[in-house]
């Protein structure tokens, strides 16, 4: 990086000329547009507002159990009345992408995920295996391997086995089989204190076993932008603005792609957490740093008035 990030608190009226210098508007999805089931405040008049003004709105998510259209359903569920299915990236979506553009994969692909991941591998065409049920005595020693198997996608999976573990190592004993992974969460937070172990545990038992290191597809990688900008006219990186809730992912992403970086305070990290950083060893810890931090994107709301 070339230097500190401000970590700037804003909100108001101060945040009118951010919103008037950037076209294109980046959000994560989960605690920073809703927890569950439930819309935070202010948050659909900020995303139909921002959309009504002319300005591009997509969302990065690393959400890889659900398919992009799922998540359109949630979106209009929840009061996001203008959101667009192509405008929704999901890193189960990108894999496919990368699978079928990227990689150009010829062979069929191992997937330990669920039913988001398999999903958007069929709305590409893309062959895979891994959703059949094994036999209640199958081991690793007795099953069957698949001998055209070109690749391995992790994602999160809540039917993750030791023989899904087994067989995705197998499979990458072959150097000329691909290991990629919908991204590299490690938890995800749950209602009580609980926390969902993420793709990212899974990612790293197979990396333990294998020795190799998987293509992360999710932020932090650039891949999911280099997605929208190949798909949209005009996504830039000076004019863009990414905001998440997660320094480690969200702003990390936003800064390995060139973009503006703002750090909502309704999901997982705090400004405690990224003025540590901020203070610590500026080589390596800076990218974690936000430009900006809100307490909510609610604070987006005063900038619009008299817009309207």
């Amino acid at each position: 990086m070339a230097g500190a990030k401000a970590c700037r608190k804003i909100r108001g009226s101060q945040i009118r000329p951010l919103l008037e210098s950037k076209h294109v508007f980046l959000f994560d999805c989960d605690g920073v547009l809703w927890h569950g089931e439930k819309a935070i405040t202010g948050a659909p008049t900020v995303i139909n507002s921002l959309t009504r003004h002319g300005k591009n709105v997509f969302f990065v998510t690393n959400n890889c159990t659900k398919p992009r259209e799922m998540y359109l359903n949630k979106f209009l569920r929840l009061g996001f009345t203008d959101v667009k299915q192509d405008h929704i990236f999901s890193s189960s979506y990108c894999s496919a992408l990368y699978l079928k553009n990227v990689a150009n994969n010829q062979g069929k692909v191992f997937v330990i995920g669920g039913e988001g991941v398999l999903k958007e591998l069929r709305e590409a065409d893309i062959p895979f295996i891994g959703d059949e049920a094994d036999a209640p005595d199958a081991n690793i020693y007795n099953c069957a391997l698949t001998p055209d198997v070109k690749a391995v996608l992790v994602g999160h999976d809540d039917n993750f086995t030791f023989l899904k573990l087994a067989k995705a190592s197998c499979y990458l004993r072959n150097p000329d089989c691909l290991f990629l992974t919908t991204d590299s969460d490690p938890w995800h937070p749950l209602r009580d204190g609980r926390i969902l172990p993420g793709s990212g545990c899974l990612t790293a038992a197979l990396e333990t076993a294998t020795g190799r290191k998987a293509t992360v597809i999710g932020k932090p990688s650039r891949f999911m932008f280099e997605c929208i900008s190949s798909q949209f006219r005009g996504v830039e990186p000076a004019q863009c603005l990414m905001v998440g809730d997660r320094l480690e992912t969200d702003m990390l992403f936003g800064a390995n792609c060139g973009l503006d970086t703002m750090l909502t305070l309704t999901g997982i990290s705090q400004i405690e957490d990224a003025q540590e950083y901020k203070i610590s060893d500026p080589s390596t810890n800076q990218s974690f740093v936000p430009d900006y931090v809100v307490d909510t994107i609610a604070d987006f709301l005063p900038a619009f008035e008299n817009q309207d």
